[in-house]
């Protein structure tokens, strides 16, 4: 396993400074995002141009880093919505014009990983009226749903298989798959698809109280990518405000917030042992979202913390005769 970070948090600084920055604190791997609007980080209009991949994968290798996925999480929710004014700022125009910028987006980051030798993209799926998931006033509009996406990203998923490329995932409220029971269900929707996938968010899991080393289990051989992130239920407000409340989240009196790893309620021993029972030896890539501290302090601490933990290979066995698995 490597420690990894998610520059996307980092959006607004210098890919250079980024670079330094993670280097210097020890992590090993990045998640870059592909998104068009103001990405200091890629420009994916210009990177497939000449040798332009040749140098920008030196500039990574020169501070001691690889990449080990790309990310669109923005562009990524439009291929299934929702469509008004809630996504203008990631593209602005019509239903239709949203979905083929977002399915156009997608597509062009498995070209782009194809090129890079990049294995994994991380993103959303979109969902158009997560109150669907209610059963009133319609008990079936999700199915019709659920028939919408497999008709959109069907043909997605044809595209990832052509590049060699798998897509992953966030499980994450309104998106189409959002717990385990969805997870399993979209496997089925895409008839097995390997290409299709998912980044295992634990702290993402804990907004609807999933267990987190369930979901290792049940879909560990579909697990392609992990987010190192926590999540605190804070004791004195989750009575009122519930796990998945409204509203900013720097209110003093909500029940669920996002922290840096070892500063929430998620077993991080537990989690690295049921990726390691299931086979996954990839890379768990930090995302700031912690509203108490300093990215900086987010950085450093998550390094300190989390990279000791990190298991560098399965277990070999025992060759004693009377010890065996």
């Amino acid at each position: 396993m490597k420690l990894g970070l998610c520059t996307g948090t980092y959006s607004d600084l210098p890919l250079d400074e980024v670079c330094k920055m993670a280097a210097e604190h020890g992590y090993e791997t990045l998640e870059i995002e592909t998104f068009v609007k103001d990405n200091l980080h890629m420009d994916v209009r210009t990177i497939l141009d000449k040798d332009n991949i040749r140098r920008y994968k030196e500039k990574i290798r020169e501070y001691g880093l690889e990449i080990s996925s790309l990310g669109n999480h923005p562009e990524s929710q439009l291929v299934m919505g929702p469509y008004g004014k809630d996504t203008d700022d990631i593209y602005s125009g019509t239903k239709e014009e949203k979905i083929k910028y977002g399915t156009e987006a997608v597509i062009r980051a498995a070209q782009i990983a194809n090129e890079m030798e990049i294995p994994v993209v991380v993103g959303f799926t979109g969902c158009e009226n997560f109150g669907r998931v209610c059963q009133w006033p319609d008990a079936k509009a999700w199915k019709r749903e659920e028939e919408i996406f497999a008709e959109r990203w069907g043909p997605i998923l044809k595209k990832y298989e052509e590049y060699g490329v798998r897509y992953a995932h966030e499980p994450h409220p309104n998106q189409m798959v959002y717990d385990i029971e969805t997870a399993r269900r979209s496997v089925e929707l895409f008839g097995g698809c390997r290409a299709w996938g998912f980044n295992f968010d634990p702290a993402n899991m804990m907004m609807y109280g999933i267990d987190v080393e369930a979901f290792i289990d049940l879909l560990g051989d579909r697990i392609y990518g992990v987010h190192a992130k926590d999540a605190q239920i804070v004791k004195q407000n989750v009575g009122r405000s519930g796990l998945n409340p409204s509203g900013n989240y720097r209110r003093i009196d909500r029940g669920f917030r996002f922290r840096i790893p070892g500063w929430g309620n998620i077993s991080w021993e537990n989690v690295i042992t049921e990726l390691a029972m299931v086979g996954y030896f990839g890379s768990l890539n930090f995302e700031h979202e912690d509203i108490t501290m300093s990215r900086l302090d987010g950085i450093s601490k998550t390094s300190a913390y989390l990279k000791p933990m990190l298991i560098g290979a399965p277990f070999e066995g025992r060759n004693d005769l009377n010890f065996r698995f």
